[in-house]
């Protein structure tokens, strides 16, 4: 059978793979970036569902507008953009999207022509790097430091590559957790402005903080209107629901639609009212105060359990929020080959971090923890386990 030469060398993603061996309930997993089963709001949802059927059932249940569900892209416009400091956008600059892997599809399919530049975080998040491989571009890397991607750095890269856009995670990265700081955040909208840069701000753990200081959205620096924003309600309220939001110029938010319209010509009706319910209500503000406690807690408890068990050449920072912890092997390690090992001897699942790199051979000395799935007693014994076998390994 011949395949597309777009599909050619696009491997599977590692985390759909991983959940493959989840099967096994024996299995701790620190894989994918699942939220804790008690921070879905499981009874709001089945009574407000109910309520929303019963009242607007021949609405819900029947075809929608690609543009999306009117209400949940009011209440964003409304409700979530100003808090954050975009307090210019229209209806228009508003879609809404099956998940914000979506959008990222969406828009290579909008922007990217085979060989088109695009740059990315170094490490980055690999759901992005395989969309953009699909769409056959030419993948640029920005290197990742601890407070993510330099201003310097980003201009000397752009100047080079002239990219039609720019993939970034600001806050809270995937996978490394870093956060871009200010002057970063200036520079990219700057840049944006002075060489036509498509601006892609993936914010889905933004709401995810236990401390340090709240950053600015890039957007809110944004002069051009060539930054769009990504707004995720998976890791807030529910990832099976798969709904997101988008602010972006108008234009290109009409030919997203057109896109969409090709692609699953809009996301479910009822799903998106049952998020924008969630936000008319005011149920956000202190749903986030109990999802951040939970998740906190966890994160401590993954940190102290990594201080007690990990060797001390297992090197890794203390996020500020999100849902990972970022591991750094020395140089020679394969985090690859001692999963296969954590996953049969010490039935304890991550995902390694190559695949979240843009080219073979790098990375293989990383890995990403996932602290919000399981319950505190599983995440110390899995830490236990997992730091054992890397003291065998490592000697």
């Amino acid at each position: 059978m011949q395949f597309s030469e777009r599909i050619k060398g696009v491997k599977g993603s590692a985390i759909r793979e991983l959940f493959k061996v989840l099967g096994n309930p024996a299995i701790i997993s620190f894989g994918g970036g699942n939220p804790a089963k008690e921070c879905f709001p499981k009874e709001w949802a089945a009574e407000t569902a109910k309520q929303l059927i019963a009242e607007k059932g021949d609405v819900l249940l029947q075809y929608g507008p690609t543009e999306g569900y009117m209400p949940l892209r009011k209440a964003y416009l409304e409700k979530v953009l100003p808090p954050l400091g975009i307090t210019d956008a229209t209806i228009d600059n508003v879609i809404t999207m099956t998940g914000s892997m979506q959008g990222l599809d969406l828009l290579a399919k909008v922007m990217i022509n085979p060989g088109s530049t695009v740059l990315v975080e170094e490490p980055t998040f690999l759901g992005a790097i395989q969309i953009f491989k699909l769409a056959q571009a030419n993948i640029v890397s920005v290197p990742m430091h601890e407070d993510g991607v330099h201003a310097d750095e980003l201009e000397q890269i752009v100047k080079e590559t002239r990219p039609v856009m720019f993939y970034t995670i600001p806050t809270f990265q995937n996978p490394t957790g870093a956060v871009m700081n200010v002057e970063a955040r200036k520079m990219t909208a700057r840049l944006a402005a002075e060489y036509d840069m498509l601006v892609i701000e993936d914010d889905p753990y933004a709401s995810l903080r236990y401390s340090g200081e709240v950053m600015p959205l890039i957007k809110t620096f944004d002069t051009s209107d060539n930054v769009i924003l990504l707004t995720s309600y998976s890791k807030t309220v529910s990832p099976g629901l798969r709904v997101a939001c988008c602010c972006g110029n108008a234009e290109l938010v009409r030919k997203m639609v057109i896109a969409k319209q090709g692609s699953d010509t809009h996301s479910p009706n009822l799903n998106q009212a049952l998020v924008a319910e969630f936000i008319n209500q005011g149920r956000m503000p202190a749903h986030l105060d109990f999802i951040n406690s939970v998740y906190s807690k966890s994160l401590n408890i993954m940190l102290d359990a990594m201080g007690k068990y990990f060797p001390e050449w297992a090197k890794y920072e203390r996020p500020e929020g999100g849902l990972f912890v970022w591991v750094t092997l020395p140089e020679g390690m394969d985090a690859s080959e001692i999963y296969k090992r954590s996953v049969a001897e010490k039935l304890v699942a991550y995902v390694p971090g190559a695949p979240f790199y843009t080219k073979p051979g790098i990375g293989d000395n990383t890995f990403r923890l996932n602290f919000s799935a399981e319950p505190e007693e599983r995440i110390i014994e899995g830490i236990h386990r997992l730091g054992d076998l890397l003291k065998e390994i490592g000697g």
